[in-house]
């Protein structure tokens, strides 16, 4: 039988589930949104790298990232900081999507699917 983990629960959502052997997390996005997308990207990253640390992962076991972009003209700044972030040979399956934000401030957000350490 699957065995389903539920950490950080809230009334809507979990920030991390665990079932067998893939983590998934809600989407994330930068510490401070009146931040340019530099920082909302790197602090966005920031927060994915404390979730999996807290699911006995990192970013060398990401699977998939899905990034939420609210106007492609930020495209390279992102790519930027997530090509500095990301370790060399370890870019996981990836897309990414203009998209309309829940709030206006925010410039991008990522889900991310990931396998234990």
């Amino acid at each position: 039988m699957a065995t389903i983990e539920r950490m950080e629960v809230g009334q809507r959502m979990s920030r991390i589930v665990k079932h067998n052997e893939t983590i998934y997390l809600c989407g994330q996005v930068g510490a401070d949104a009146n931040a340019g997308i530099v920082e909302q990207t790197q602090t966005m990253l920031d927060k994915v790298d404390s979730l999996l640390d807290k699911a006995a992962s990192d970013k060398a076991n990401i699977l998939s990232a899905t990034i939420y972009i609210r106007d492609m003209k930020d495209f390279a700044a992102m790519n930027a900081v997530w090509d500095a972030w990301i370790p060399e040979g370890c870019a996981p399956a990836r897309a990414c999507i203009e998209a309309k934000m829940a709030r206006p401030e925010l410039l991008v957000e990522i889900s991310v699917v990931a396998a234990p350490k």
